[in-house]
């Protein structure tokens, strides 16, 4: 009896120790950031040079992180993620350059939190891609989304943008 319960004490603390990893992780990714990149919007087709800000709000175990990309002159979209951190994983939602929500799951190893998107209709021949958000020092942060080419099964990146903190 004894056991159980510090071994539920040590998974208890152990949780909370997580948390606030991850609370001062998030807290650190808060801010105005700009930068620039580039998005593919189909994997077969030539990348379009963008253009970003973004403001990003932390809350405890959250993220937000709302923006705008412009690429072409004229064509500007916005984009943007809400995460939660739920003791051991990540989850949330992604709204990406076509402006359909998908969802988010993933995790943090060191200063990069991968998550899998999941979009709720067919992109690029499937159902899903992968988003790394990664801390780069104290103030920059690298997003970079891959997709599978269907064609060649090879992973294409199709989107890699670099802010720096404003």
């Amino acid at each position: 009896m004894i056991q159980r319960l510090l071994a539920a004490c040590g998974l208890f603390f152990a949780v909370g120790a997580a948390q606030a990893d991850e609370t001062a992780f998030l807290g650190s990714l808060e801010g105005q950031w700009a930068g620039d990149g580039m998005v593919k919007v189909r994997i077969n087709r030539s990348p379009i040079n963008v253009s970003c800000t973004f403001n990003s709000q932390a809350s405890g175990p959250a993220l937000s992180m709302k923006g705008t990309c412009r690429g072409l002159i004229v064509v500007s979209r916005a984009v943007g993620a809400d995460l939660q951190f739920n003791g051991s994983s990540y989850s949330g939602f992604y709204v990406g350059p076509s402006g359909r929500r998908a969802g988010l799951t993933g995790n943090r190893r060191g200063n990069a939190i991968n998550l899998t998107i999941r979009w709720p209709r067919e992109v690029n021949g499937d159902r899903s891609a992968n988003l790394t958000l990664q801390k780069v020092g104290q103030n920059g942060m690298r997003l970079v989304t891959t997709d599978v080419d269907p064609r060649s099964g090879d992973s294409v990146v199709t989107s890699d943008i670099n802010l720096r903190r404003q």
